[in-house]
């Protein structure tokens, strides 16, 4: 049985759930409430060292990342594959995934942190709030969360979270320029299910305009993707009307910011690869 540590309104749970539905897969969610630090317990730490969510259970093994955890899912079960068929494409699905990895998840974080999670710890009494900072661990992560939370959208860490985002959406544009519907020619893949709870939180924040109001194709495989009734039940279906009403709230304070920053980055010459 698969049973699966998560948080609803978690960028990376969200991406294990949409593959779990796209597999037809039956699991057991376990809740894991971030906002009462259960995922510092002893007992959750023992499952996952690094302290977040998701983690995946089966047949005794545990799984953790969920980029590592969705490969999984796929490669259990074979149907409705996830993965392309040929080294070329894995290669390519997987390029995207380092994109996640390697930019937009730390930038979705430092966003949304600087939007909204940031008011909500200004809110918490201190010695709850330096228990957050205490058991971070990570010193990368630990710097992070002081920047924002100390200066919020001023943060540099917000400026390199723009930058990620616009390198990801003008590769994004110029890969799908040839017509295809996916990222990966026609086959929908985990790059594009990768991707889709980040582009989602930005959405849901009032901020994805800023980067795709202008991108015709990114627009429309934006559209396909919200389309597809995973969607629905992994992402947009378990918020609530607080947290939505939230989000739309606290990234509208930040949007003004984060548009100068995009438009003062133009001055870099972005890399993109086609």
């Amino acid at each position: 049985m698969l049973h699966l540590y998560e948080y609803p309104n978690s960028v990376c749970c969200q991406k294990v759930n949409l593959a779990l539905i796209e597999k037809k897969l039956n699991w057991e969610s376990i809740t894991v409430n971030l906002g009462k630090n259960e995922h510092y317990s002893s007992d959750y730490l023992k499952l996952n060292p690094k302290a977040v969510v998701p983690t995946l259970t089966h047949n005794g093994s545990t799984i953790i990342e969920s980029t590592l955890i969705c490969e999984y899912l796929d490669a259990i079960s074979g149907d409705n594959m996830l993965t392309p068929d040929n080294p070329l494409g894995r290669t390519q699905m997987r390029s995207w995934s380092k994109v996640i990895d390697e930019g937009l998840h730390d930038g979705v974080a430092d966003i949304s942190f600087s939007a909204m999670f940031r008011e909500r710890m200004k809110k918490m009494p201190e010695d709850r709030r330096q228990q957050r900072f205490d058991n971070i661990g990570d010193p990368k992560r630990y710097d992070r969360g002081r920047s924002t939370f100390e200066v919020g959208v001023e943060s540099p860490f917000v400026k390199y979270a723009v930058y990620a985002f616009e390198a990801a959406f003008q590769n994004i544009e110029a890969k799908l320029s040839d017509g295809r519907e996916w990222l990966i020619k026609e086959h929908y893949s985990l790059a594009d299910l990768g991707l889709t709870p980040y582009l989602a939180r930005l959405e849901y924040l009032n901020l994805l305009d800023v980067w795709i109001q202008d991108k015709t194709n990114t627009n429309n495989w934006w559209q396909r993707i919200k389309q597809r009734p995973s969607y629905a039940q992994a992402v947009s279906n378990p918020l609530t009307k607080i947290e939505i009403d939230g989000m739309g709230s606290s990234g509208s304070k930040i949007k003004g910011k984060i548009s100068q920053i995009r438009n003062e980055l133009q001055k870099y010459n972005i890399s993109i690869s086609t």
